[in-house]
Parts: structure tokens; sequence; C-alpha cells
């Protein structure tokens, strides 16, 4: 061990020495059968489990164990355990029994029940879809059909540890690369891995690695984008939050095959617990040597600074990702010349965004052949999606690609809320398009998802019931594109407004047919026509509804009529005399008091007073009202 500043440089000795010794002491974290007295209770402190009070659960569970003088338990801060419909989660290992929604004044009773008694408490248990409490955490069928390689550290090891990182085979890979592989090996293994760029296009990792290398320049760069903007979307997040250093390790591998010595991470500001935990783990590899100069005692130095984004989508772009990193306004370049010719401050410039990065590593470890023996012919490995929507189990699923869409909505997602109907699932946020019912059986891969008019973009998946208005959907869309649109080229600052005025007379009763092959055209011209790819692909969440739902586009422009109830404009909801059996509960729910009649007699609905909030629709046990 060495001193620099301060700072205690790990040999590799000592490196290898503190991950047999850590291995040791977590392994009850993977395995179930451990014979020891130790337990480790792990409390998910992803954001979804913050905002409901996870930090306070912790800190009772290691007060209570202090006041009750148990020495044998420890308590560990994890990332995202991936079902958040369950949280806050608590799993006690070696046992792997799956506590879910757990409270803050409910971790005395687990204390005195599980530690001490012996018992599991089993009001606290997670229960499946089907009602049946299940004692461990991959007893639960939204994990059975998961193969986790970018999320596998996340729910595992305190991301805040670089300790825990390194018992997981972390930093193994880097020294590797560092010591057994040249640039252009290691570029090779990611080739034939198959591994594409998972923030959206898909284009190949290693072609854009070697094309970076090969190009001329002194100073290169390597970025991490995380500058995650679609809505719903949280994959990254959950990376960096649950896994920091899988990251940093990936960069730095990705730096050595370039010849870069400087990268920097990207990332939005509205991630305040990803920011703290990337900017943890760049200290922690700074101090051991794993960031810095001569790492691993070779001549290669590498280090990394964390880019703070305003939240800007169109930043997601990676030209005007880098024109932001380098203090301007963030607004895309026109291509060619691409990033890896002449980047940041016209320098070649790779950009990975966070979930590829974080396959690197174990494709290194574990060899192309085995990351490409997961997946498709074309569309490698796996996919990590932000399930969220009209399903029952909403979280982060990370599962092989090709699993069809009807395996992820109802195997993994267990199914939609209330027994209602599958209508569509929007894939690629704002950039992606609808896929319909008669297309859930479609393999989710680079490919299919391209000719169904979709795509797989950075992984938001958002499922929609029958009761979902899809004018309304495109309309949500196509405002936050207009809202986002960075204004440089006029085909998507005016183009967009316009299909969103067009999207609006719609919905307000006020269109016609015209209308729609209006904006079918404008749709056209848009993607032919806008200078980046988010321009590019702004017009398909309308061009995916027109080609599925057209139906409802006609019944908006002619009918005047919006049978999901969302348009209020056009929405009229009345009781049927027939079906109604006079027991006002309508009435009793109604809050603007709309609702007409006394006794037993049906009652009315007064069309002037009515907000069209839909309370009615769903206080009536007898079905008797409607549009």
């Amino acid at each position: 061990m060495s001193q620099k500043g301060g700072i205690c440089l790990k040999t590799i000795e000592e490196l290898h020495q503190i991950k047999k010794e850590k291995r040791k002491e977590l392994d009850l974290r993977i395995n179930t059968k451990a014979d020891t007295r130790e337990k480790h209770i792990l409390v998910c402190q992803g954001t979804g489990c913050t905002s409901s009070k996870s930090p306070e659960i912790l800190e009772n569970f290691r007060r209570i164990l202090k006041e009750k003088n148990i020495d044998h338990v420890r308590v560990i801060k994890t990332g995202c355990f991936g079902l958040c419909a369950k949280g806050p989660i608590v799993i006690i290992r070696p046992e792997d029994t799956f506590y879910a929604m757990v409270k803050p004044e409910d971790c005395e009773e687990i204390i005195q029940t599980h530690i001490i008694d012996g018992n599991k408490v089993e009001r606290l248990l997670a229960k499946d879809i089907d009602g049946t409490k299940v004692n461990r955490l991959d007893d639960l069928n939204f994990y059975k059909k998961q193969k986790r390689i970018a999320l596998k550290n996340c729910g595992v090891i305190n991301p805040e540890d670089i300790d825990e990182y390194l018992a997981f085979d972390g930093y193994q890979a880097l020294e590797k690369v560092l010591t057994q592989m040249l640039p252009e090996e290691v570029i090779e293994v990611i080739k034939q891995s198959g591994l594409r760029g998972r923030g959206g296009a898909g284009f190949p990792t290693g072609k854009k690695w070697e094309l970076t290398r090969v190009s001329e320049g002194k100073q290169k760069y390597v970025v991490c984008n995380a500058d995650e903007g679609d809505p719903g979307a949280f994959m990254d997040r959950s990376i960096l939050e649950g896994d920091p250093h899988s990251v940093l390790e990936a960069m730095s591998i990705a730096a050595y095959c370039i010849g870069a010595n400087k990268g920097f991470i990207y990332v939005r500001a509205e991630y305040p617990i990803a920011v703290k935990r990337l900017q943890i783990a760049i200290n922690q590899a700074r101090d051991y040597g794993l960031l810095g100069n001569h790492i691993f005692h070779t001549d290669f130095n590498f280090d990394i600074e964390i880019r703070l984004g305003a939240g800007a989508f169109v930043c997601g772009e990676e030209t005007a990702l880098l024109e932001s990193i380098e203090g301007k306004r963030g607004q895309p370049r026109v291509k060619p010349p691409y990033p890896a010719q002449a980047g940041l401050w016209g320098k070649p410039t790779l950009i990975n965004n966070v979930e590829t990065y974080a396959n690197i590593a174990q494709i290194i470890l574990k060899g192309s052949e085995w990351y490409s023996s997961i997946g498709t012919e074309n569309s490698k490995g796996t996919k990590v999606f932000a399930l969220g929507g009209n399903v029952n189990n909403i979280g982060l699923v990370e599962v092989p690609m090709g699993t069809t869409l009807r395996e992820i909505v109802y195997d993994i997602g267990g199914g939609i809320p209330n027994g209602r109907d599958f209508k569509a699932a929007q894939t690629g946020g704002p950039s992606g398009g609808c896929i319909p019912k008669e297309h859930l059986d479609t393999p989710i891969d680079y490919e299919s998802l391209k000719q169904i008019g979709s795509m797989m973009g950075s992984g938001g998946l958002i499922v929609m019931d029958d009761t979902k208005c899809m004018v309304s959907l495109a309309k949500f869309y196509l405002e936050f594109t207009v809202s986002e649109s960075c204004g440089k080229c006029t085909p998507c600052r005016i183009g967009t407004k316009r299909m969103l005025e067009i999207l609006e007379k719609l919905c307000n009763g006020e269109g016609s047919e015209l209308d729609i092959y209006k904006l079918e055209k404008l749709a056209v011209n848009i993607q032919k026509a806008s200078i980046c790819g988010l321009g590019q692909s702004a017009p398909n969440p309308v061009i995916s509804t027109l080609k599925y739902f057209r139906e409802e586009f006609r019944q908006h422009a002619i009918a005047k009529e919006c049978k999901a109830l969302e348009c209020k404009a056009m929405s009229k909801i009345t009781i049927n005399e027939e079906k109604c059996k006079g027991c006002g509960l309508c009435q009793k729910h109604c809050p603007v008091n709309a609702i007409e009649g006394e006794g037993r007699n049906p009652r009315v609905i007064n069309q002037d007073k009515c907000i069209k909030c839909g309370t009615c629709l769903t206080s009536c046990p007898f079905k008797a009202i409607g549009n």
C-alpha cells in the first residue's frame, strides 16, 4: 500500500485480499443455505422506497438492534430490488425472506418476531398477484423469468461501499484488460458479444469503440449518457443508485480501448441520490488507485468527472449532450462529423449510456460466447425495462432479448388491474410507438419492434388498459415533445406544434377527417426533415396510434365521441334508466351534486353541472352509468 496526498492506494494483492475476505463475509447474501448465525437486513434505498420513508426504516432497525444489544445482525442499504409496487422492501438474508410495504413502525416487530423469536412476520410477507404469500424473493412470479446482468448487484450490495463491489468481482475485468489484453483484443470481445447500445438506436457497441479508437487525436474522451428523460423511465437511475462502480469500471475499460484519459458522466440533476452515490464511488475508486494515474501499476491514466444536466430532454441526444458539457446551450449538432471523429471540444469522443456500460465488465469476465448465447440472433443479451402504467407489478425488470410483450405484461407484470383488458403498450417513450393487443406476442428486440412501428428506446414500457383514449395519449406525448424541443430546426420546432394543435382540435370535438390527413402528412415530413434523432422520432407515437387505432381518431373527428371519456369536451355521461336501481350511491359520491333524483327512482345527470370526473362510473354497482 502506498500513500499519495493522504490517499491509500491499494496494491493488486491488497485488492485481491479485500475481495477474498469480503466475499466470505457477504456469502450469505447470495447463498440461501449458508450455515451462519449472522443475518443481513437489506433495506431498499432506491428513489421510490426512499420517498416512502425507507431511510427511517433503516435507522430504526439500527437503533433497535443497538438498544437490544444484538450484534450478529447487520443492516445494509441497497439499491432497487425492482418490484417498486411492493416498496418499501426489506429482505432478510440468508433465508431470503421478503417483507413488502414495510413501515418504520414495523421494525420493532420484525426484530422481535423474526430475529429474536425465529418466526416470520406473516402479515408483512409479500403476496403474489393471486394473493398467496411468498416466503422468498425468488418465489415471486415477478422474478422467475428475469435474468439480471446489468442489474446483477442492485439490491445485493451496499452501493456506497467499494469493498462490497470488489467482493462480487468488482474491478476484476479492468485488471484483466490492463494486465492481459491489448485494446484491439478487448474491442473484438465486445464486437463478438453482439452488445448493442441500450440508449435506443441499438448501434453495435464494439463497432462504436473501434471507430473512436482509429480516429486520429492525442486527446480523446469517454462519456456516459445518464440523461434519462423519457416519462416513466428510471432504468439508468436505478443502476447508478444501486451499482455505480459498474459504470466507472466499464468507462475505464472503454478509455483503455480508445486511448482516452478523461471521462465525464452527464447525469440529470433531478437524480440527487444517483449523483451522491456516483461521487462517493468516484472518490472511493480514486482512494484505492482505481481512478487516477498508473492504474493497476500500468501506464494507463484515467479519471472521471460528473456533469449535471438541467433536465432538458434534448440533451439525451448525444451531440446536444456534448454541447451542454462544453457549457453551451443543449442543441444537436449537424452530423457528420460524428462524435467518434469530433466530439467534446472537437476531439474523438465515445458516448454510451448507463445500461450499455453496466454489461461490459461481465462480458469481459465471462466471455463473448456467454453473452451472445442470451437473446436473439440480432439482439443479444438482456434489456432493462421500467414497467409502468396499468399493470399490477410496477417496477424494474430485466429480461433476455426476445421475451414477448405478453410475458412481460402478464407473467412478470401480473396482468392488468381490476381484470381489465390490455389495449396497448408504449415503448420508447416520446420517440417510440404503441403496440396494440394483436401484437402482444411480439418478441421484444430491436428488429421486431421496428417492424411494428415502435422502437426499443431507453427502456420505458407503459401499459394501457381498455379505458385509455389513444388520441389523448398521442396528444400527451406531443405536448411533451413540443415543450422539450430545443427549437434549432423548423420541422421540429414548428411542425410538432402544428401537430399538437390538430390533436387538441380532435380532443375538443372540433376536428375533421381532413385534420387526420394533415396530421399524417406533417408526421412524415417532420420525420424526413428534422436535424436530430429526437425530432425525427417525435411523430412516432402519432403515427403508430393512427396505424392501429384509426377508428378512434375517426370517432373523435366525425362522431365527436371519446368512448374512453378522457376527452372531456366530447364526453357525456348518462344513466341507463332500465339498469338503474335508484340506490343513490352515484349521487352520494358526486363531488359537484350533478346527479338528481329521489327514492328508488332512476337518477338523472344534470349535464350543465357534470364535470365528467367519472366518479359515478366507479361507484355504480349495477354498471348503469356510461357514455
